[in-house]
């Protein structure tokens, strides 16, 4: 029997090389190169029709001749989960949800599902448990899925075929990863046969209306496993954040051709499965009897949601050569930026002292306008002082140390003064016009003048 050929495929751009290298020829990522069996001519092969195009040839228009209607959505019964979607699902939209193995991406699917189940033709497909384990945790769960419809499937060609005869409204795929077609000879979760079963599903969805949510795995790094090109082709990506031992769960939008990208929502997790967080500020600030030196309160907008969160410093003398930096839920390059603007434009050195920066709660920040924050608990961590009590604070901190304005500056002060913040250090180009009732502003336009207002504020 003649040995199966076999060629390198990367798994983050999909190039195909005949060689291992430790190094990708074309994304030049490293240890990225996966053995898969190459597909050999006149077995298995692809036939014509898997690659028909998405609609009839339409003619050619002018733009402001095309209607742009709203795009109707649905509901799925979960608040937190229809407003990371934009405000719900879309008929024929392709969703892709990612995560750690045991954060809940099954189960708030399979919550969902069940909503919907009531009033819609649904699907769930699972390829990685059988239907009695998925009938045990709808039990566990106290769904109603008397409505719900499952098939316990990983061949893709039955799966398109159940799609056909059921015609569901939604269905989930649960995992894409566990999916393998008769078309290629590579197996399941190999980077050819990712790409065709999304494809083929994402095909099916265009063409039928059909909404599909399709589950992915993640690599060690947090990535979703596989090409890049998964996450192009889907209408939504979603991915869960948050630590498997902490009881909350916080799903971020990456990417919504539906609606607004970094849409966070926050769940907790029960013994009756994932439940939203109707205020979740709550959870990102840390309940103190008395103010503590190094915490400081900022505003950070979250997609739609402005969002109050607890940055904590803590400085120490370093007992090192070279001292450390640590920075947990923001970005550690910018940390050791700001302790240059710092010792430039205030005065104030770090360069012998350990700094450790974390946001409560575990959520990560990605927006500047979170440099303020930072060194106002740098400095009051170094001065063993607690910042005044109420105080709020937002804004980016340039490298000439000047303080830029933050978008939507005054939905973030409306948010802090209604959960009773009553002192605002924000920039100057974000003073409200109308004064915001029960909130003093102070407007500040450099780093050095942010700390002699607040010495003033002691």
């Amino acid at each position: 029997m003649a040995k199966a050929r076999t060629s390198f495929v990367c798994s983050e751009c999909g190039a195909v090389a005949s060689r291992w290298s430790g190094q990708c020829p074309d994304c030049k990522a490293w240890n990225t190169m996966v053995e898969t069996v190459a597909d050999t001519p006149g077995v298995n092969r692809m036939s014509q029709t898997q690659h028909k195009s998405l609609a009839q040839t339409a003619p050619v228009l002018s733009l402001k001749d095309i209607d742009a209607l709203d795009v109707p959505r649905f509901g799925t019964g979960i608040e937190e989960f229809d407003r990371v979607l934009g405000g719900g699902l879309v008929a024929g939209g392709v969703v892709l949800i990612g995560g750690d193995p045991g954060i809940g991406k099954s189960t708030l699917l399979l919550q969902a599902l069940a909503n919907l189940a009531a009033t819609r033709n649904t699907l769930y497909v699972s390829g990685e448990e059988s239907g009695a384990q998925i009938a045990l945790r709808a039990r566990r769960l106290s769904v109603d899925s008397a409505e719900l419809k499952l098939q316990a499937e990983i061949q893709l060609e039955k799966i398109l075929g159940t799609l056909a005869d059921l015609k569901p409204e939604v269905a989930v795929i649960d995992s894409i990863q566990t999916l393998y077609s008769d078309a290629l000879t590579s197996a399941p979760g190999s980077v050819a046969q990712v790409r065709e079963c999304a494809a083929q599903l994402t095909r099916v969805a265009k063409q039928t209306g059909v909404t599909i949510i399709l589950v992915g795995h993640v690599t060690k790094e947090g990535a979703l496993a596989g090409p890049r090109v998964l996450e192009h082709i889907v209408d939504t990506v979603l991915y869960f954040e948050g630590d498997t031992q902490s009881s909350f769960r916080l799903v971020r939008a990456i990417k919504n051709r539906f609606g607004a990208v970094n849409e966070l929502g926050v769940f907790a997790m029960t013994e009756k499965g994932l439940k939203g967080v109707s205020n979740p500020s709550a959870l990102f600030l840390s309940q103190h009897d008395s103010q503590v030196p190094g915490s400081c309160v900022m505003v950070t907008q979250e997609g739609t949601r402005p969002l109050l969160v607890e940055i904590q410093a803590l400085v120490d003398a370093s007992h090192l050569p070279n001292a450390r930096r640590l920075s947990v839920g923001l970005e550690q390059n910018r940390l050791a930026m700001l302790l240059a603007v710092l010792h430039r434009h205030a005065g104030i050195a770090a360069f012998d002292q350990d700094v450790f920066i974390n946001a409560v709660g575990g959520v990560k920040i990605t927006e500047p306008a979170a440099d303020l924050a930072v060194l106002l608990a740098i400095n009051s961590s170094m001065r063993n002082k607690p910042l005044p009590r109420g105080l709020v604070v937002f804004g980016e901190v340039g490298l000439a140390g000047e303080i830029r304005p933050a978008p939507r500056g005054q939905e973030r002060l409306r948010e802090a003064a209604k959960l009773g913040f009553s002192v605002a250090v924000i920039p100057k180009a974000n003073v409200p016009k109308q004064k915001i009732e029960g909130m003093t502003i102070v407007a500040v336009e450099r780093i050095d003048e942010a700390f002699t207002k607040l010495r003033e504020l002691d």
